[in-house]
């Protein structure tokens, strides 16, 4: 059983949920998946290890929570090429938070991820739950075993 790390900063708790409901979907697919805190996170060698990754941050003010830019940054020096990503995040007016980490993983990290970032508004409207654990079978289906 592969496992996946999925990083969120949110400011109203509605990323968290995002991740939580992925994280839900990975484990539907039959892999382990663990939440935490982009604060939480102290060093590059928590991001190395999981099998994928996935990380979220609320856009406000259009741009990333402060905690998710650190976090890309710390990200640099993981080895993180080749492996199943995936980025997502809430948003209130506009939602390019998403977008730009998903660009990084790709582009900068070098990362396997799945087609496209996740927006959602709220995980509660318009078929958001069923979204977001969709997401998640979506990455398992390219993690190992």
């Amino acid at each position: 059983m592969a496992n996946a790390l999925i990083v969120y900063a949110s400011r109203t708790g509605e990323t968290e949920n995002i991740a939580n409901l992925i994280a839900e979907g990975i484990r539907i697919a039959g892999h382990s998946a663990q939440v935490k805190n982009a604060n939480d996170i102290k060093s590059e060698k928590e991001l190395s290890g999981p099998d994928a990754l996935v990380l979220g941050s609320a856009t406000y003010h259009g741009e990333m929570l402060p905690a998710m830019k650190k976090l890309l940054f710390m990200a640099e020096k993981a080895d993180l090429a080749g492996k199943p990503g995936g980025s997502f995040g809430a948003f209130g007016w506009s939602g390019e938070a998403p977008g730009r980490i998903f660009d990084t993983m790709q582009h900068i990290f070098k990362m396997d991820m799945v087609s496209g970032p996740l927006t959602l508004k709220s995980s509660s409207l318009e078929g958001g739950i069923q979204m977001a654990q969709q997401y998640g079978r979506d990455l398992a289906a390219r993690m190992p075993g």
